[in-house]
């Protein structure tokens, strides 16, 4: 008569899962089954044997996309702005150097108990002579990374790795009102690659650079040239490394992304960083008002600002190797520009390079 009396939910109640829940596991399960096949596919490519091209199917995509990647993103980077213990800063930065091969003998501040938390470390500066700027090439990488590719731009198609290649319009958006650029626009005629070639005998170029987590995380301008407009793409966070790369077709067009473009000697210039997993925050200079990974936001949205006012009309000018921005942890950089057809890249895909080595020139 003294025992307790126990009150215990139906089974079915007690069991009960509900849909955000079986996606967030499953998308995570098949995100974490991904990351096991790319580092297959990076270990077959460091043996030099080459990998097919097998892109994801629309359902994939879909289940990939159910991982809460944004409110990981933005959890990540609160994570990151939290304060360490003087006594647990290195021994949380050592793991992360040991992880990535981070080489610190570059950075400005090598002791590591000067970083207060994980967002400082990632945004630490370099050495004013790490990074020497190459003058004899009319464009310079715009950051440490990878080179997933480069070329013409044909057909209005990208190549974002070998064989996977995706819309250039999609990408850069709807052609940006001729108000806001200081070169002469081609008629609405012609096709959207068309249009940004200003200049007759010219062609349009493209070079995708991945930044891993290890990687310098600042980027600068590539060469001399004038920025008059900002496009802000809201997005998926979706991995960028070349594994999902070449996994997922149109991977830059369904990512978060900011489009700088204006123009340089030879015409048409644009700059886009693409953000990723862990990488919500991408930080321009001179643009205040850029607030990436929002809470909401409108599937296929975007917003536009313009740097060229009444009391500007030249917009922002950037010399070759100036600071221009930066990423949380590491992402992709996407550099599409008009030159004259003997323009030459100086690179080999999948090669490293670092901020200031030449990309190419005339």
């Amino acid at each position: 008569t003294d025992r307790k009396k126990f009150h215990t939910a139906p089974v079915g109640q007690a069991f009960r899962l509900r849909p955000f829940h079986v996606l967030v596991a499953t998308g995570g399960g098949y995100a974490g089954y991904r990351k096991y096949e790319d580092y297959k596919l990076e270990e077959l490519e460091k043996r030099g044997i080459e990998v097919p091209v097998k892109l994801a199917s629309e359902w994939e995509v879909a289940l990939y996309k159910s991982v809460p990647t944004r409110l990981l993103s933005r959890a990540w980077g609160r994570l990151n702005q939290v304060e360490l213990p003087t006594w647990l800063r290195k021994p949380v930065y050592s793991l992360y150097i040991w992880t990535f091969g981070v080489n610190m003998q570059e950075a400005a501040v090598e002791d590591l108990h000067h970083y207060r938390n994980l967002s400082e470390f990632f945004r630490r500066k370099l050495k004013p002579q790490a990074r020497p700027v190459c003058g004899l090439h009319s464009v310079i990488s715009p950051s440490d990374g990878k080179i997933l590719n480069f070329g013409q731009v044909k057909n209005c198609e990208v190549e974002q790795v070998k064989g996977v290649t995706y819309s250039l319009e999609s990408f850069l958006g709807p052609r940006v009102c001729p108000e806001d650029l200081r070169f002469s626009q081609a008629p609405p005629s012609n096709s959207f690659q068309q249009q940004l070639v200003t200049k007759e005998g010219n062609e349009l170029y493209h070079c995708v650079i991945y930044l891993a987590p290890g990687d310098y995380h600042c980027f600068h301008s590539p060469t001399d040239w004038r920025v008059s407009h900002r496009r802000h793409f809201p997005g998926s966070l979706m991995s960028v490394n070349p594994g999902v790369a070449r996994w997922i077709k149109e991977l830059f067009c369904h990512n978060e992304r900011v489009v700088l473009t204006g123009d340089w000697k030879h015409g048409f210039f644009s700059l886009t960083a693409v953000g990723a997993t862990n990488v919500g925050s991408i930080r321009i200079y001179f643009d205040q008002d850029l607030h990436t990974n929002s809470p909401r936001y409108s599937k296929g949205s975007y917003n536009d600002f313009s740097f060229i006012t009444n009391n500007n009309k030249e917009g922002i000018p950037m010399r070759k190797g100036e600071h221009l921005g930066e990423f949380n942890l590491g992402s992709t950089i996407v550099l599409i520009f008009e030159a004259p057809k003997d323009f030459k890249f100086h690179l080999k895909a999948g090669q490293k390079i670092r901020f200031g080595e030449a990309l190419g020139s005339l």
